[in-house]
């Protein structure tokens, strides 16, 4: 009898998984379609659901019945147990090993609050999908305003203006890849661009004439941004000498504006590993990528006396609080100006640190943790 229940609690949870399988399949449509998400934001989202999948296997849970009770264990299963070092298994894979407990999976911790956070802003959005399915009338995870969870931020490092000299000098234009380079930094800093967002560049989407760029931000939202003369000059240079020579007449022309050697779109990660190497080669600070250019961007606006709201319209935030992150950075900078320079500043070396946090603040977005890190 108890061989019997067993199996039948096997066959039970079997039918909950694939079920549940079944509408991960359909909800990145929904995310393409209803939130106009990314390719990149698409793949955070589909990640952090694979989290909430092992812990429905993980304590035998049905996720169709979701209420408050659920989220708050599963919370507390990420900040204890929830990242495995064994490695993740792909969402939509199911098979007997799935009944593992996390003992027998490889080494358990928990998860940062920040992360955290995103996934449950994640599981938000994958309730409102099943509402719009038709399985809930309406959603049973609680909305961020009756259930936060808050996080803390830290200050999102920048380059000074010195270092970002020295950054733009490093690249060598006596060759096509050298020219490029020298455009692709030139954008990123004078521009403040995403990642992603100078890598979806065409070339028909800047306007020399004018000075300006579209760039296709985060939810398919399009803005343009400005640039000076430095960068239309090295875009110029770009356009008339270093990228003809990388194109390879392909045929059909390739759109994207910064190519490979073989004349194809640059990838994300040539972006990174250029940014890497020209800022060891200029002698900056360590773990300069991409967005520490958009941070520096945002900084030295700031630092310029430019509206913050002015920065929060080019830098594409939709939220003008995830702008004001950079108004923190030049407090803490004037700060250390002070204690460093004023006679009577009348404070010890061990009296507030720079590079103190930001107060705990509420994730309201899985996108807001790049913008609110750079």
């Amino acid at each position: 009898m108890a061989q019997e229940i067993f199996a039948q609690e096997i066959i039970n949870e079997d039918l909950r998984l694939a079920q549940f399988d079944e509408l991960m399949q359909r909800y990145p449509q929904f995310l393409r379609g209803q939130k106009g998400l990314s390719e990149n934001t698409e793949r955070v989202y589909l990640a952090d659901m694979v989290s909430f999948r092992e812990f429905v296997v993980d304590q035998g849970l049905d996720p169709m019945a979701m209420d408050r009770f659920m989220v708050r264990n599963y919370l507390a299963w990420l900040a204890t147990v929830g990242k495995r070092d064994g490695g993740k298994k792909a969402a939509g894979k199911k098979s007997h090993d799935d009944r593992r407990t996390n003992s027998q999976m490889g080494k358990a911790r928990g998860f940062a609050r920040v992360s955290m956070a995103r996934k449950l802003t994640v599981l938000r959005s994958f309730y409102r999908y099943l509402v719009q399915e038709g399985l809930f009338q309406s959603t049973p995870v609680p909305s961020g305003r009756s259930f936060r969870l808050k996080v803390e931020k830290p200050l999102p490092g920048f380059l000074g203006k010195r270092e970002v000299g020295r950054l733009l000098e490093a690249p060598v234009t006596t060759s096509p890849i050298g020219i490029r380079d020298l455009a692709i930094l030139e954008v990123m800093y004078s521009c403040g661009v995403r990642l992603a967002e100078i890598h979806g560049l065409n070339a028909n989407d800047i306007i020399l004439g004018r000075k300006e760029i579209l760039v296709r931000g985060k939810g398919a939202k399009e803005r343009w941004v400005v640039f000076g003369k430095p960068t239309e000059t090295a875009l110029v240079r770009y356009l008339r000498e270093g990228r003809p020579q990388l194109a390879n007449a392909q045929t059909p022309p390739e759109q994207a504006l910064f190519l490979n050697r073989y004349g194809q779109r640059l990838s994300r990660r040539s972006f990174e590993i250029l940014v890497r190497r020209y800022a060891a080669e200029a002698g900056t600070r360590d773990g300069v990528h991409p967005h520490t250019l958009r941070h520096t961007f945002a900084t030295h606006m700031l630092e310029g006396g430019a509206d913050l709201r002015i920065i929060q319209e080019l830098l594409g935030h939709s939220s003008p609080t995830t702008t004001q992150i950079y108004t923190h950075v030049t407090k803490q900078e004037a700060l250390a100006a002070y204690i460093a320079h004023h006679p009577r500043s009348d404070i010890s070396d061990s009296g507030p640190s720079p590079a103190a946090h930001v107060p705990d603040v509420e994730s309201q977005d899985p996108h807001q943790e790049q913008e609110a890190q750079g």
